[in-house]
């Protein structure tokens, strides 16, 4: 060996090493060496700890004891742990202690087949640097496994109406491995108002009034619904439900065709008004002008009789002459005036058709919230409009806009109008 390199064995094992730059002005300086004892072993100079398993693996109802070794005298050290679940304790000297008892997972406090990441800290009693913090995980698992169940708060039978709506929660019994996803399908693709995805959703569905065709026999269709749950392993299980819908009045829509059938009779009875005014109001004018010329025609006889009586011949001639007059004035009358017979029975008869109307709406008016014969009512109301129209088909009708409705109704209901067309009593 040279000279050069005996002399930095010599540094070297006296544990100075100095270096020296031939360039620099700045004085030399050390480098420190790791101590070593007489024997040349380097000494362990970082706390650490020697036999830590990363990853623990259980079995439920058995026991864990693992002693922790540190570099050190343990004796000068405090172990603490972060972090652990339930049951995992670590003794005075580094032991770990853990019995995975069946009722901790029954109760939902531990899960199989989770990791728990155990945080564990080791702290010098008497240098608070000197200390080491590290993790483990530790997992259980069980041979024993109890399958988790679907289980809807429903019967698996159900009956419901057209416009019904059922809703329910979908619930899942737990097992070894609970149930994390849910999958649902139905043999009659159907929309529903709620999506069920996972355990404790609610499944909320309302059938059409369209729902059962009439090709379906018995007026009834089945829907069959399947919740297939899946837990984590891939296991499955499925809740099937049978839902028997019948076939239900559409309420809603018959309602709308009620209130139809009940506004075109009552525009129809506004028109039968307009027109029964027109009739009356011409009636009653040819009655006031035929009751002019009646009495005419009495006050020129009876001035034909009074002249005749008087002494002065030019009077009696006058009295000869005025009875003549009112006879002639008879003819006028008729071509003037002639009595409207047909006109007054078609005012009748529209009054009649009124009141008759009225009377059907009155008799058709729905009772409570869901009328079980309000089919038979809008068919008796559709009826008895057109058989009215085909009753005074002949009888002209006009629009209403030059009167209101308050105004013909006040009309209509006059008590001198009504005493016109009121039956007499028989003798």
């Amino acid at each position: 060996m040279s000279k050069p390199l005996v002399r930095l064995w010599l540094l070297i094992t006296a544990g100075i090493l100095i270096i020296h730059d031939g360039f620099s002005q700045t004085p030399p300086f050390r480098i420190p060496l790791p101590h070593s004892d007489t024997t040349g072993v380097m000494e362990d100079s970082v706390l650490r700890i020697k036999n830590l398993n990363p990853y623990f693996t259980l079995h439920v109802d058995s026991t864990l004891t693992y002693q922790l070794e540190l570099n050190r005298d343990p004796s000068k050290y405090f172990f603490f742990l972060k972090n652990a679940p339930v049951g995992l304790k670590i003794k005075e000297g580094g032991v770990l202690t853990f019995r995975a008892d069946k009722s901790y997972f029954l109760s939902g406090r531990l899960k199989y087949d989770f990791e728990y990441k155990v945080n564990l800290g080791v702290q010098n009693l008497d240098n608070p640097k000197d200390r080491v913090d590290t993790s483990f995980t530790i997992v259980f698992f069980t041979t024993e496994v109890l399958p988790s169940h679907v289980k809807p708060t429903v019967s698996n039978v159900l009956y419901m109406e057209e416009g019904d709506t059922i809703n329910f929660r979908v619930q899942c019994e737990v097992g070894t491995y609970p149930i994390e996803h849910i999958n649902f399908y139905s043999n009659i693709p159907i929309k529903t108002n709620s999506d069920v995805k996972a355990c404790d959703d609610n499944f909320t569905w309302s059938p059409p009034y369209d729902f059962v065709k009439e090709t379906d026999s018995g007026k009834q269709k089945l829907l069959v619904l399947y919740f297939v749950g899946t837990n984590k392993m891939f296991q499955r299980d499925t809740a099937t439900i049978k839902i028997y819908v019948k076939d239900a009045l559409n309420y809603p829509y018959m309602v709308s065709d009620y209130d139809l059938a009940v506004k075109n009779m009552r525009t129809y009875i506004l028109r039968l008004k307009y027109a029964f005014f027109q009739l009356d109001k011409k009636v009653k004018k040819t009655s006031h002008t035929r009751t002019d010329f009646d009495m005419t025609t009495a006050s020129t006889a009876l001035g034909g009789t009074i002249f005749s009586a008087q002494a002065s011949e030019s009077a009696k001639t006058t009295g000869t002459i005025l009875p003549s007059v009112g006879v002639a004035l008879v003819p006028v009358k008729e071509t003037v005036a002639p009595p409207l017979t047909a006109e007054q029975n078609q005012a009748a008869l529209v009054r009649a058709s009124i009141k008759r109307l009225d009377y059907t709406i009155r008799d058709n008016a729905l009772v409570g919230e869901k009328d079980p014969e309000i089919t038979k009512k809008i068919s008796n109301l559709k009826s008895e409009l057109k058989a009215t129209q085909v009753q005074l088909i002949d009888v002209p009708l006009e629009e209403t806009s030059s009167m209101t409705e308050e105004q013909l109704n006040a009309y209509f209901n006059n008590p001198r109008v009504a005493k016109k067309y009121r039956m007499k009593k028989l003798p």
